[in-house]
């Protein structure tokens, strides 16, 4: 089992970058941000990627990605940049957590950007072939509804054959698992599922090294969510009020108690 803190960067650049400093020297094995433009009208909200590429600068061992970015909203080819970037920052830590992405009015439709879930799963279909050519062997050719690429890009990331992509979906729906399968792991968000409940709703992995990230409820013991097929368990904290990032210091320094 591994573990996984997820941090939403709504606070001072510095004390996010200093947070992953102290999850790598505690054993948490991967260090996730958010993926936002708006949370709400309080919080302040730091894009991810530049993070990312000053904590790849501070840390040595975590893996290093988002969770998650909404392809719907971003350029397929952009994102592939700043992987590959990453990825050779971190030599080779680098991992995509995509999905659909919420709030869908204050996140998306206020900006103009599609809102409509069912368009925003389309579009992220298509995304994530053009992504993973191009974080692959550095090749994207696609004419479909939403993105016509047909390009090479370079240089080729640190990881082969390619950078992992986890893909998130709300659980108990059915369509994320589905689409995660082809690609290296399943997040499942929203309700939290009891192991017994995960073993029956994600059902079994399509191959060896295929993970499953997971929030991880309290009092549950690791043994039990591995039983399920979790590789990954997941702790964060919701930014509720003054006290949520004293929450993820705690975290931070304390590491992940492995039962």
């Amino acid at each position: 089992m591994r573990y996984l803190l997820s941090v939403p960067p709504f606070t001072d650049p510095a004390v996010v970058v200093d947070l992953a400093r102290t999850a790598d020297a505690s054993g948490w094995d991967g260090f996730f941000l958010w993926d936002h433009l708006r949370w709400d009208d309080v919080q302040d909200v730091h894009d991810p990627w530049v993070l990312l590429g000053a904590i790849a600068q501070v840390t040595e061992r975590m893996l290093l990605g988002t969770m998650v970015t909404p392809l719907s909203r971003r350029r397929p080819w952009v994102v592939a940049k700043h992987l590959v970037t990453l990825d050779h920052l971190s030599g080779g830590r680098a991992v995509l957590g995509v999905g659909l992405g919420e709030p869908p009015d204050v996140d998306f439709g206020d900006f103009g950007d599609e809102a409509d879930a069912r368009v925003r799963a389309a579009i992220l279909d298509e995304a994530l072939d053009v992504v993973a050519g191009l974080v692959g062997e550095g090749r994207a050719e696609i004419a479909g509804t939403h993105h016509r690429v047909d390009a090479t890009m370079r240089p080729l990331p640190v990881q082969r054959p390619r950078v992992p992509i986890w893909v998130a979906g709300v659980a108990p729906n059915r369509r994320p698992v589905v689409r995660a399968r082809p690609w290296d792991g399943y997040v499942p968000i929203g309700r939290g599922l009891a192991p017994d409940e995960l073993a029956a709703y994600v059902g079994e992995h399509p191959r060896p090294g295929w993970d499953l990230v997971v929030p991880w409820a309290d009092g549950v013991p690791p043994d039990e969510y591995a039983d399920a097929g979790v590789t990954w368990l997941v702790q964060s904290t919701w930014p509720k009020d003054d006290g949520w990032v004293r929450e993820l210091q705690d975290l931070a320094a304390t590491g992940p108690v492995r039962h």
